[in-house]
């Protein structure tokens, strides 16, 4: 059976997983990169070095960003977000930051590793870290019994 997630699954899914796909587009070109997240407050926050992803948010920031949860070739969810991006700063910013830290942490391979999500102190002050501004978004879903 195919069908439509409702809110409350839409925004279970998204409580519920951490790596979901960003996609951006800038001047023709369109990009879309794997990142951990946290959805909270009915956003999703992130972070990031400066490079492409962020060169290219900086310069639209219309987002499209993507979560599955996939069992089985017959049975998935599957969520798209559309909305804007914003930089975070000041107490926001540190905030986010470590809300990002916990929730990843215990997924990792190895949790014992530093909580900062192994990134050095000196590297995390210069991460930029986001906020996914939702505006709208829609989930389907397909389940076979069998």
């Amino acid at each position: 059976m195919l069908g439509e997630l409702n809110k409350r699954e839409i925004v279970d899914l998204l409580k519920s997983q951490f790596i979901g796909r960003l996609g951006c587009h800038l001047n023709g070109e369109t990009y879309v990169v794997p990142i951990n997240y946290v959805y909270q407050n009915d956003a999703i926050y992130a972070h990031s070095g400066e490079g492409k992803k962020i060169e290219m948010l900086r310069g639209n920031p219309r987002v499209c960003f993507q979560v599955d949860e996939v069992k089985s070739m017959f049975k998935w969810k599957s969520v798209i977000l559309w909305g804007t991006f914003e930089e975070l700063e000041g107490t926001e910013r540190q905030q986010v930051m470590q809300g990002l830290i916990l929730r990843i942490m215990p997924n990792t391979n190895d949790p014992g590793r530093d909580p900062s999500h192994g990134i050095s102190p000196e590297l995390r002050d210069t991460l930029i870290v986001y906020r996914i501004n939702i505006e709208e978004g829609t989930g389907r879903f397909e389940s076979h019994e069998g």
